[in-house]
């Protein structure tokens, strides 16, 4: 306890924010000197995790097994992406900047996970003052490991051909190289249901979310438009209701599937309420990109379209399937293809209903 103005003040309390009143003051008017709710803060732990979202949203289930081992820890967690995190079980979630960086430099942590290889977040875990430290550094102007804990996950993102034999999700390594055994955590999330959106959607079917897209960066995982066209039409057969999923990127392509065959679309929105609009659905059926993190998180049942990644790295939780196409890629981790065309369209429709129906039931 320390004191200022003859005031004691706990600055060791998980509550204690320094520069505002704290939260057990605003609402019952307690000070630190007789407040009941003072809670000792057992450990600071720092988390670096900066992106991309799904990455970002995949980390997650380590806040579980944090708060079971060490449940007055004071949490904080450094990204590019606050908003994606939840902030319940969360005690600081810090945007990557350069205020934020410079507070970190200056804060004595516990722990730090550096669970990132940017050459940036290597450097800074360099310069924060930790007890104990997980994941990467910088070491001769590259990512490096810490320690022998992350050179599975470090050696699997160097070389194809180990990346290929590797058989652990991803949150399977990453727990391992927090020094902890991966039991099945769940991802944290918000689903966002008490936001007040409202959808008009059908209630008395089952709600099939078609996302369509999967970004710039890898396009060789994207489904022809055509092959979309054919699952809509097959699931509209099949008695389900097709809902078309998707960001701006996206507008154009799923205007026109809707158009063509009257599948539900209702345009794009902010995340949180496109967030809020998978989990009106029964089902996702997604190709290897953000969308899949959120329906993960949100536990949906879901069909994974896969080409160019290993299939081990997807924890999905028994709740879905991996489809992929009949001729096998040889564009491994590539985001064009060298034979000019994707093998996506190798994958059929009519197989990835076929994993509908044995996920929706």
């Amino acid at each position: 306890m320390n004191s200022i103005a003859g005031l004691a003040v706990n600055t060791d309390c998980l509550f204690f924010k320094g520069d505002l009143p704290c939260g057990p003051h605003k609402k019952s008017g307690y000070h630190c000197a007789d407040c009941p709710a003072y809670e000792k803060i057992s450990k600071r732990i720092l988390i670096i995790k900066l992106g991309a979202i799904g990455d970002v949203i995949r980390t997650t289930p380590l806040i579980r097994k944090i708060r079971a081992v060490h449940p007055n820890a004071k949490i904080t967690w450094l990204t590019h992406t606050p908003a994606i995190l939840p902030n319940q079980s969360i005690d600081e979630i810090l945007k990557y900047d350069f205020a934020n960086v410079l507070y970190v430099q200056q804060v004595k942590f516990d722990i730090v996970y550096n669970l990132d290889k940017d050459k940036d977040a290597c450097a800074l875990v360099n310069t924060i003052t930790a007890t104990d430290r997980f994941g990467y550094h910088l070491k001769d102007g590259v990512p490096f490991p810490m320690n022998a804990l992350a050179e599975h996950k470090y050696s699997t993102g160097l070389f194809d051909d180990i990346s290929k034999q590797n058989q652990k999700s991803y949150v399977q390594e990453i727990f391992e190289m927090a020094g902890w055994e991966f039991n099945g955590e769940e991802y944290l999330f918000d689903n966002h249901q008490d936001k007040g959106f409202v959808w008009e959607l059908p209630s008395d079917k089952k709600l099939i979310g078609l996302n369509t897209g999967c970004g710039d960066r890898w396009t060789t995982r994207l489904w022809p438009e055509s092959h979309w066209i054919q699952l809509i039409q097959l699931i509209q057969q099949a008695g389900f209701v097709p809902v078309l999923l998707g960001g701006e990127q996206e507008h154009e392509k799923n205007t026109k599937l809707a158009k063509a065959t009257g599948a539900s679309y209702t345009g794009y929105h902010s995340l949180p309420k496109f967030i809020n609009l998978m989990y009106q659905m029964d089902l996702i059926v997604t190709q290897v990109t953000m969308a899949m993190h959120i329906a993960v998180a949100l536990q949906k049942q879901m069909v994974l379209m896969n080409n160019i990644f290993n299939p081990y790295e997807f924890e999905l939780y028994q709740r879905g399937q991996i489809v992929s196409p009949s001729k096998a890629c040889e564009c491994y981790f590539q985001g064009a293809c060298k034979n000019g065309e994707s093998c996506m369209k190798d994958l059929s429709a009519a197989s990835v209903l076929d994993a509908i129906k044995a996920s929706i039931k």
